[in-house]
């Protein structure tokens, strides 16, 4: 149960309200285990899942906490792990790639459009991070909320990279998915390659299956089908081409921490871990052309004078 929109509560694991009395949520939670556990023909995932739910609200002590917010190993979601959070520069004295633009701002914005039009015109809402609003908003809600905060963390670890690449966020393109910002998350340029960067999170596994991403959660999304297209879009008007595609999802989502899906138009595909994306980019993929420093300076030339954001 990641600190996500989309993930779910330890109630809605157990299958019970949040207000449950302590005799349901047992009957539920062994319930959930017999089901759940391998033993039986259950799935290992879902077993892990319902003894973590237990964890965090099968005591009166535990539940208590996790229904006041109290952080733990696995804490209960508040408002301040879904609002935006004040850029926090690196412990370490390194410098910083060159970041330009605004990581998930155009996702936050459509984010507060839609809880304020869910809510209703005319109705004041006070607080649209509030983990109680949230968890009652539908899943497309959430799950634009979900892709601010992977965009903005995606961000964060691209700014470690080093001097020695520069990174575009939210930038403009004519080629959008249906229900999606018109943009592309991130465009990293540095002497590893081109790459082009979504970052996606929707609440549930994705892999890697003939050169497109699969998933009961993608609801019939073609993610790299996207990216390319917003890749290419961007890439013809530079007159530059991207060298490699990343997906980066949460580390809970993806079974590998790098996983290559081909390529596309030249340019190698790949599904990331979110904590596997750093050393992604500084050794590049495998197959993915690297850039000398003529051709360095003269992709990032194009690029700085082409690039619009969203």
């Amino acid at each position: 149960m990641a600190d996500s929109p989309l993930s779910d509560s330890p109630y809605e694991v157990l299958g019970v309200p949040a207000d449950a009395d302590a005799a349901a949520l047992r009957l539920a939670y062994r319930r959930a285990l017999r089901t759940a556990h391998p033993d039986t023909g259950g799935d290992a995932a879902r077993f892990h899942a319902v003894q973590r739910a237990w964890l965090l609200v099968g005591t009166p002590e535990a539940r208590a906490a996790f229904d006041r917010g109290v952080r733990g190993a696995v804490p209960a979601p508040t408002r301040e792990a879904w609002a935006p959070a004040a850029p926090r520069r690196p412990r370490d004295s390194r410098p910083l790639a060159r970041s330009y633009g605004h990581p998930g701002g155009l996702t936050r914005e459509l984010y507060l459009d839609r809880i304020r039009e869910w809510v209703g015109r005319g109705v004041d809402v006070p607080d649209p991070y509030d983990p109680t609003l949230v968890r009652r908003a539908p899943r497309d809600i959430r799950h634009i909320l979900a892709d601010a905060l992977v965009e903005e963390a995606t961000a964060r670890a691209l700014s470690t990279l080093g001097i020695a690449y520069t990174v575009w966020h939210d930038i403009a393109t004519d080629a959008a998915g249906p229900g999606l910002p018109p943009k592309l998350d991130h465009l990293v340029l540095g002497p590893t390659g081109l790459f082009a960067i979504q970052s996606e999170d929707w609440g549930g596994p994705v892999g890697v299956r003939r050169g497109e991403l699969v998933g009961e959660a993608l609801a019939g999304e073609r993610p790299i089908r996207a990216l390319a297209a917003r890749a290419k879009a961007i890439g013809r008007a530079a007159r530059v081409k991207p060298t490699a595609l990343i997906v980066v999802v949460p580390d809970e989502y993806a079974a590998e921490p790098l996983e290559l899906a081909g390529t596309v138009r030249g340019a190698v595909v790949a599904l990331v871990r979110s904590s596997r994306l750093g050393s992604a980019v500084r050794e590049g993929l495998r197959g993915s052309a690297h850039l000398g420093g003529t051709e360095l300076m003269e992709v990032r030339s194009r690029l700085q004078a082409t690039v619009r954001f969203a």
